[in-house]
């Protein structure tokens, strides 16, 4: 090990200084350099390539429960344990969540509101049972952007999102519309009886617009109580994994800058990539496929 720390420091400390801290001679390191690399040495470097090969193209997101389900779908054997050691060694972690603050929509308003028919059961047992729904801030040098996300509590799959400069009913109406016609498109004769879209109390929601879309397909309405942000805990949820992984480690110059970011992030990245706790480590569209 301490010929592997000389090998690994040699731009920074001169080798003669590293031998005589670390008490062995310059002949022993230089023997030990000759040496073949051993098969385990092997393994552990192509491991730590292929390691890194994830944490880069994941949104440098994954630490060792997902890297190593990477791992095994790839037909590697190697066990969770062997995975942590190695990213530990190698210096490779998952990016840390700041702590942020929960912004929710306004819910001073004189629009009725519905009852919490959610009441914190997140369990669905299949797709299209309960959406959960909510918006979010994102900052531009250009000002806010607004997202807009529906979700599916069974799959964990976003269904439907907006985004817009503006923050109002429009926005969350482009968002359950997108969700409606992928989820529940008229050629199938679905309609969303037995559905129930869960979100705030926030005016956006609470809107006749929205309101309106939700009675044309059938589909009930549940309400968080009011300033509750636990009552509609995964779509929060989704939001910080979010901005963990992706906004909080950017600089959008321009709204259309974060636009096409999210998209990527949404569409190509979290739904189809991603791979979930909740869902037994598999993507949203992965489990959606064999469940």
């Amino acid at each position: 090990m301490r010929y592997a720390f000389i090998e690994d420091h040699r731009a920074t400390w001169p080798i003669a200084i590293q031998c005589r801290v670390l008490a062995v001679s310059r002949s022993g390191y230089y023997e030990w350099r000759r040496r073949p690399v051993s098969e385990r040495a092997q393994r552990r470097e192509s491991l730590t390539a292929q390691i890194r090969e994830f944490h880069v193209g994941h949104h440098a997101s994954y630490g060792s429960p997902r890297v190593h389900r990477e791992l095994r779908a790839r037909g590697d054997k190697v066990n969770e344990k062997t995975v942590a050691k190695v990213m530990r060694e190698a210096g490779i972690q998952a990016k840390s969540q700041r702590k942020f603050r929960v912004t929710t929509t306004d819910s001073n308003h004189t629009q009725p509101v519905a009852k919490n028919t959610l009441n914190r059961d997140f369990t669905a047992q299949q797709r299209n049972q309960k959406w959960v729904a909510d918006i979010t801030y994102i900052a531009t040098l250009e000002g806010w952007l607004y997202l807009a996300a529906v979700i599916d509590l069974f799959t964990r799959k976003v269904v439907g999102w907006s985004m817009s400069e503006r923050i109002d009913s429009r926005l969350v109406v482009d968002a359950l519309e997108m969700a409606v016609s992928r989820e529940l498109p008229a050629s199938s004769q679905l309609s969303g009886a037995g559905l129930v879209a869960h979100s705030d109390r926030g005016v956006q929601y609470a809107s006749e617009h929205y309101q309106g879309v939700l009675t044309q397909h059938d589909i009930e309405c549940s309400m968080s109580r009011k300033g509750n942000c636990w009552d509609n805990a995964p779509a929060e949820s989704f939001f910080a994994t979010l901005k963990k992984e992706l906004v909080h480690h950017e600089v959008y110059e321009t709204r259309e800058a974060a636009r096409a970011s999210l998209f990527d992030y949404i569409e190509v990245f979290y739904n189809r990539e991603r791979r979930h706790s909740a869902l037994g480590y598999v993507s949203p569209l992965a489990f959606e496929e064999v469940a």
